[in-house]
């Protein structure tokens, strides 16, 4: 789209009438709960770290919500994350290890970024073993209510994962072709 003649497409792009209510997520965040909920995280870190699946339920709701971005899913509940996240993930990322890089704990909510380090031992979209290290990058954010998390919203940076591997998933369209080439 062109800007009209004497202005930017910043002007003619800039929001008009009401804006959007922002944070009604963390509306009601009791700030009283930051040390439990980083005790809960850093814990539930730990069960991952331990590769334990059948005992994650201590960290989290039966009715937990797992939210991830595309090729990941949305699991509802303790049973579907097991099933449909944790157990595909350690058959194909062996001698894995998590490291949040960085967190923020606020109240019931805490966010982290950070990388697992691990070996392509198993089918991943499709790719089959490789036996390759890998950096798989994420962020979460964690609610957490009565000592257990009932939200995560996640999201891996699979697409990078499938570059380590030798796959280009935008096919040559990803916007890395307009970074500057050293």
């Amino acid at each position: 789209m062109c800007a009209s003649p004497g202005t930017s497409n910043r002007e003619n792009n800039a929001m008009k009438g009401s804006r959007p209510q922002h944070g009604l997520l963390t509306a009601d965040n009791d700030l009283s709960k930051t040390d439990e909920t980083l005790s809960v995280i850093d814990a539930m870190v730990d069960g991952l770290n331990d590769h334990e699946i059948d005992s994650i339920g201590q960290f989290f709701t039966a009715s937990f919500r797992w939210i991830g971005n595309a090729g990941c899913g949305f699991k509802n509940g303790l049973k579907e994350f097991q099933d449909n996240w944790q157990r595909p993930f350690q058959a194909a990322f062996s001698n894995k290890v998590c490291i949040d890089e960085a967190r923020i704990t606020q109240g019931q909510w805490c966010a982290a970024f950070g990388r697992q380090e691990a070996v392509h031992s198993g089918e991943f979209m499709g790719i089959p073993p490789t036996g390759k290290r890998v950096e798989i990058r994420y962020m979460d954010f964690w609610k957490v209510v009565d000592g257990k998390i009932v939200d995560n919203w996640v999201m891996v940076d699979f697409p990078h994962v499938m570059q380590q591997l030798g796959v280009d998933p935008f096919n040559g369209h990803g916007w890395e072709r307009f970074d500057p080439q050293p």
